[in-house]
């Protein structure tokens, strides 16, 4: 221009045949390369590994099926240009498939890498969590407690391990049916024969970590661990006076002993704004009960078709009971011609004198862990939790796993 060229305009010097977005892939291409995630799954190139960064690629991009990853791959859309990049385009749902058998394979592999650059710390998070299954040919796939408020359908139960920082690790998965404490022993073994972690302090929630799960897995093996107690545990130790509440007029946190709890110990702590939320919600909850009970009540005394019988008066307040969960704070009386309810004040308020309060039960001496650092080792669980929202519906969107036509056809 300076020269006193004439310009080009842009039409005339290049022709636009298609456009294609490409910045996203490349933002989630180049992050995982610097993760070396690529690397993770195997440090030789192959078209197996190839195909799972492909995979991988499309599930954080637009999750959907194995079929329609593959069609878009090999199509004019957002998935050509990972296609394209990785040299994938020609693949199908069957490769896919065969692509993801080579990488459960290298499962253990991959996770002792993970576990050499993420499991340095002190701390593992563990939890467990499931997912609903839709399909019958998945063996896994059993009727259990469902998380996803599921209950007429099978599902998956899956647990993750973490390091402190809540990065997942480990990834197992377990039949529908399985308790989460059952999970526990293998996790376990995992830490120390598999990865050689000797020294390392577990956290786990209240119904993770119980008294059995303690004796038989932690303790023989040598794991400190921090875990919380139960609200019937809690009450137990007010009722036996080594929990004294009006300690908390003027502290959030206190460190106690406990004969019941021999050799470890126990730090309580008080949030107040807990404590208002729980005693909120436990009043919505008596308020909807009432307002559900008081039409069956009303159906006894009406003189037309009035409700009669133990049993069918009994089913309907079941139902409700059952739905609201808090028939333990009711009185009810249930005859062939009647029915009668009232609220359990007394056992209301033993309820909400502990509103607000929760114990963190540990193994792991003062010296090493204090009181402060011990509670919010606890609360790093909050960060394995995001990580299940990740897995479930805001990044992999894993929930629900559903079966296609085609993949029952081919037996996977």
């Amino acid at each position: 221009m300076l020269r006193g060229d004439p310009l080009v305009p842009p039409a005339e010097a290049a022709e636009v045949v298609r456009t294609r977005p490409h910045g996203h892939v490349t933002a989630v291409l180049g992050t995982l390369r610097r993760l070396e995630l690529d690397q993770l799954l195997d440090s030789q190139r192959s078209r197996p590994r190839a195909l799972c960064v492909a995979m991988i690629v499309a599930r954080l991009l637009a999750p959907c099926s194995k079929l329609a990853t593959a069609r878009g791959l090999d199509a004019d859309t957002q998935f050509t240009s990972p296609g394209e990049l990785l040299d994938v385009t020609t693949a199908e749902a069957d490769e896919l498939y065969e692509a993801m058998d080579w990488l459960r394979a290298r499962q253990e592999r991959v996770e002792a890498k993970l576990a050499r650059r993420h499991l340095g710390g002190a701390l593992v998070l563990y939890d467990v969590t499931s997912t609903h299954f839709e399909g019958r040919t998945c063996p896994l796939a059993q009727h259990g407690h469902s998380r996803d408020e599921r209950r007429g359908a099978v599902q998956i139960v899956f647990g993750l391990l973490c390091n402190q920082d809540g990065c997942p690790v480990v990834v197992e998965v377990f039949d529908g049916h399985t308790g989460d404490p059952t999970t526990l022993a293998p996790q376990v073994q995992k830490l120390q024969a598999r990865f050689g972690i000797a020294h390392v302090i577990l956290v786990g929630d209240r119904g993770l970590l119980t008294d059995t799960r303690i004796r038989t897995d932690l303790h023989p093996a040598g794991l400190a661990w921090i875990t919380a107690l139960r609200a019937s545990a809690i009450r137990q130790l007010v009722e036996a006076g080594t929990l004294q509440l009006s300690l908390f007029d003027e502290r959030a946190v206190a460190e106690i002993t406990s004969p019941a709890y021999p050799g470890e110990r126990l730090i309580v702590c008080r949030n107040l704004l807990l404590a208002a939320e729980r005693a909120r919600k436990r009043e919505a909850l008596l308020q909807a009960t009432e307002d559900a009970l008081a039409p069956i009540a009303a159906a006894t005394r009406r003189v037309k078709r009035p409700l009669r019988g133990e049993a069918e008066i009994g089913k309907r307040v079941g139902a409700v009971l059952n739905h609201y969960k808090v028939g333990k704070h009711f009185r009810t009386e249930i005859t062939a011609a009647a029915f009668r309810y009232a609220r359990d004040d007394a056992r209301i308020a033993v309820e909400a004198a502990l509103d607000g309060f929760h114990v963190i039960r540990t193994s792991v001496p003062a010296a090493q862990l204090p009181a402060a650092e011990t509670v919010r080792a606890y609360k790093r669980l909050s960060s394995l939790e995001r990580a299940f929202r990740s897995f479930k519906t805001v990044d992999l969107h894993v929930r629900p796993c559903v079966q296609t036509k085609a993949d029952a056809f081919s037996g996977r």
